[in-house]
């Protein structure tokens, strides 16, 4: 069910619990012989993370603190948030050895030299911001470069009128527990698991 409003609370919560304790004799419940079993997910969309501003350019949202951004970019690449105390550059991972780092800044080429030196040649760090200068996406081999809007808008099909969810292609919850370990390939590719922008076209 997709719903929105005070009711979700009021109405269809209440309704799904009583139908898991089997104490619902409204719709097919009597029909079927129903008596209780199953449970439900109950997810609140985020707020889109991008916005246009007065001139019409894709901005990150001003409803996202930093942590929320790092957070949601982790979301997005299939990271696991976890904000390192020693490393400014950690707010994620992915293995033992990939990570992610999430910035409002405009990075320079001197930056992103000293982080690719912190980083060292044993890891791999993926790196979102608003901009960087005088560098390539490909000039340090352990870092992969993407500007934040960007690599938000290039997984997005804007302007699509047609946002069916495919129900069979949900994950199980055992799928939801298996924990893929491989290391990431640095092609600046993004994950294929369903992510928190699956479904923020709508909102944007």
């Amino acid at each position: 069910m997709i719903e929105a409003g005070d009711h979700c609370e009021t109405h269809i919560v209440p309704r799904l619990k009583s139908v898991i304790d089997g104490k619902d004799s409204g719709g097919i419940s009597d029909i079927t012989g129903w008596t209780g079993g199953g449970g439900y997910r109950y997810f609140a969309l985020a707020p889109s993370l991008l916005e246009k501003d007065q001139f019409g350019q894709w901005v990150i949202s001003k409803s996202y603190n930093p942590e929320m951004l790092a957070e949601a970019m982790c979301k997005h690449f299939g990271f696991t948030y976890a904000p390192s105390a020693e490393h400014y550059w950690k707010h994620g991972h992915s293995s033992e050895t990939d990570f992610i780092y999430v910035t409002t800044n405009s990075l320079t080429h001197d930056q992103l030299r000293a982080i690719s030196e912190d980083v060292g040649l044993e890891r791999t760090l993926l790196i979102c911001c608003k901009a960087f200068q005088g560098a390539s996406t490909d000039s340090f081999d352990n870092l992969t470069i993407r500007k934040i809007p960007g690599a938000i808008l290039d997984s997005c099909e804007w302007g699509k009128d047609d946002y069916s969810l495919k129900i069979e292609s949900l994950p199980s919850i055992e799928e939801d527990l298996e924990v893929d370990e491989a290391p990431r390939r640095r092609s600046g590719s993004v994950s294929n698991q369903p992510t928190l922008f699956d479904r923020d076209e709508e909102e944007a």
